[in-house]
């Protein structure tokens, strides 16, 4: 299984993501935020967005896939002290991987 990843409005990749992926032994500093354009003519079997503006923003891909939504709040959108911020970094980064995780065993 391969997964790629886009946004609907690529900027960069946040350093407390970095930092929580690297916590995992998971280096994502040498990763670039990408749009959905870069995919427009690849065939996936799965699309799964993970807030509720892509959701609503993610065009049909054609090709049979499957289109999943798992919302997520985003933690770059709190507001608060670093050592809070990067806190709902993790806590956003569990919660995507124990979903992940349950979805993937009933495949």
């Amino acid at each position: 299984m391969q997964a790629y990843s886009a946004g609907i409005e690529p900027t960069f990749v946040h350093p407390m993501a970095v930092q929580v992926m690297g916590e995992l032994g998971i280096d994502i500093s040498n990763r670039r935020s990408k749009g959905l354009e870069e995919f427009a003519d690849q065939k996936f079997d799965y699309v799964i967005t993970l807030c509720s503006q892509a959701n609503e923003a993610c065009p049909v891909f054609f090709g049979g896939t499957l289109k999943l939504h798992m919302d997520f709040p985003n933690p770059a959108a709190f507001e608060g002290p670093d050592d809070e911020k990067i806190e709902k970094f993790r806590e956003v980064r569990d919660e995507i991987e124990q979903k992940i995780k349950e979805w993937l065993k009933n495949q």
